[in-house]
């Protein structure tokens, strides 16, 4: 969802949208069994690995547009996707999925005096709004997590334009897994 010239109204309609359809979206991953969060992680890695050759020719596009407006060689060097670093982004998808899950975890328990048995157990939050740094691996990252930990994600690249195409593109792959993993596909 693009806000790009929408007006303060326009915007907030867009961000109660997005926010109700993640709420509905971290209400299903909640439940989500780890079985079914590895298969949309593994399908991400391979979609990843797939389409590397369209997410590299969009990166280069956005870094073409960088150049020409002077963003320097550091911050360029953080938006470039190669192979090399579209290959860490699917392995790093696959080494989320050897994670265990940490859904259900009795993180301490104690007993009261009176006998009531206490525990402390890990759940999902909910919804995870995230404002990131220009990095496109970033957005596989984060996501994946937030899969993970059964939580849907809100994310957002920060306000430079230079990792448009990129982020898109690795948008398109993130709602992607979300469908085969047979949820909306949006948010």
């Amino acid at each position: 969802m693009e806000a790009e010239g929408l007006s303060g109204t326009k915007i907030r309609e867009l961000m109660h949208e997005l926010g109700r359809k993640a709420k509905d979206t971290a209400r299903v991953l909640a439940l989500a069994p780890d079985k079914v969060k590895n298969a949309a992680l593994a399908f991400a890695a391979t979609e990843l690995r797939t389409r590397r050759p369209a997410i590299i020719a969009a990166n280069e596009r956005d870094l073409a547009a960088a150049r020409a407006r002077g963003i320097s060689a550091p911050l360029l060097d953080r938006l470039m996707l190669d192979e090399t670093r579209v290959d860490a982004m699917a392995r790093a998808l696959n080494d989320i999925i050897a994670l265990p899950d940490p859904i259900g975890v009795v993180t301490a328990q104690w007993e009261r005096p009176n006998g009531l048995h206490i525990q402390r157990v890990a759940v999902p939050l909910g919804v995870i709004g995230m404002i990131y740094e220009s990095r496109p691996n970033v957005t596989a990252d984060a996501g994946a997590l937030c899969l993970k930990s059964g939580n849907a994600a809100i994310l957002r690249a920060d306000l430079l334009r230079e990792k448009k195409e990129s982020g898109q593109s690795t948008a398109r792959q993130d709602r992607s897994v979300a469908a085969h993993g047979g949820h909306d596909e949006r948010p």
